[in-house]
């Protein structure tokens, strides 16, 4: 129905059955004697987009999975039903961590990720998903939003026939899970971590040895002594995959991700061949996710972190003013040598870095003194 006939059928709803039927069918209403011939009206079939989304993520995962379902819900709604997403979950569809490439081939229509799975490709993609001591999730999407962020990053996924999106967050995320304390610095030489992006560089950096593990291998690893820690996400999801059993020590929060964003990315050929409401509604769904798993996460990871220390006993840490030194220390060179990869790296690098300058300024009169000072 155009919106023509939408404004047809709205005035025509104090007129009874014979007005609407006019305002369907485009004509005038039939005669009292009822000798008018009214045709009846036409039968558009709607045209029906089927897209394919891999994730990153097991299958009806809390948080990470259901972001991406809630994603596919809204677009499907917003759309009417032109657009009709079917989800896969990681290694269904395609093998874990390699939903970038599908995407990008065709092979698959849209993903839901997290940017710095894809920083071998580059490294400016890092910079879109999580920096170690770098922004907030709000502060992040309002470099996105406000400050060019976005426009950076389309400049980078359009080189590999993708336009990607904010698509979710989880929020600050949790330092990791640790078979033994961590109290000086030199804990971390040789320790062999799960932790993706640049927060491995930074392990790496200090001795550690960094492994990329999808979601649902962690455990079996943690558990065989493959590895001696890992990172997932926080309380809500970690306690879900049983951490807890493997590890005694929980520490918070994690340097690497302050404020991780996820992201959906949509083949470039089949984001053109959308219409402008089709292109509108994912945007808006992933918009939606922003906010909305922002608050699931935040709500979520209190009662999962009750939960760990009450019913489980798990201990949960801060690292020491030692470590916190060493690990920024570490992370200022890591993120530097990242961000002077190559111009367009460098350029996505100045940008981020001056948003994170903006944001700690503000932050001192506003968040950051607030939270320092609600505690007192």
């Amino acid at each position: 129905m155009t919106k023509m006939d939408r404004r047809k059928v709205l005035a025509a709803g104090g007129l009874g059955m014979t007005g609407l039927i006019a305002a369907c069918s485009g004509g005038d209403a039939p005669a009292a004697d009822g000798n008018s011939d009214v045709s009846a009206p036409a039968v558009h079939t709607r045209k029906v987009t089927k897209l394919r989304m891999v994730t990153s993520w097991p299958p009806k995962f809390p948080g990470l999975g259901t972001a991406a379902e809630e994603i596919a819900k809204t677009v499907g709604i917003l759309t009417e039903g032109s657009l009709e997403i079917k989800l896969y979950g990681a290694g269904e569809l395609v093998p874990a961590h390699q939903e970038f490439d599908a995407v990008s081939s065709g092979a698959a229509d849209m993903y839901h990720a997290a940017e710095y799975y894809w920083q071998g490709k580059s490294k400016g993609f890092a910079f879109f998903a999580a920096v170690p001591f770098g922004m907030t999730a709000i502060e992040t999407l309002a470099w996105l939003e406000y400050g060019g962020g976005n426009q950076l990053w389309q400049n980078l996924s359009g080189q590999f026939n993708i336009i990607a999106m904010a698509a979710g967050s989880t929020g600050s995320q949790m330092g990791g899970w640790f078979k033994k304390e961590m109290n000086t610095i030199d804990d971390f030489r040789g320790l062999v971590m799960r932790i993706p992006g640049m927060g491995g560089d930074v392990l790496k950096a200090l001795g550690g040895v960094p492994k990329l593990l999808a979601g649902g291998a962690i455990y079996q690893a943690l558990q065989s002594g493959a590895i001696d820690a890992t990172e997932w996400v926080g309380p809500w999801n970690d306690l879900s995959f049983g951490f807890y059993r493997e590890a005694s020590y929980y520490y918070g929060p994690g340097f690497h991700e302050p404020g991780p964003i996820l992201s959906c990315g949509i083949n470039l050929d089949v984001w053109n061949a959308m219409t402008e409401t089709e292109q509108m509604a994912v945007k808006t769904a992933c918009r939606a996710a922003n906010t909305l798993s922002l608050a699931e996460y935040s709500w979520q990871n209190q009662v999962a972190l009750k939960i760990l220390v009450e019913d489980h006993g798990v201990q949960v840490r801060t690292f020491s003013n030692e470590i916190w030194k060493a690990l920024k220390e570490a992370s200022t060179d890591v993120v530097a040598a990242a961000g002077n990869t190559d111009p367009e790296t460098k350029a996505i690098y100045d940008s981020y870095m001056a948003a994170l300058a903006g944001a700690k300024a503000m932050s001192q009169y506003a968040d950051g003194t607030y939270l320092r000072v609600r505690d007192l």
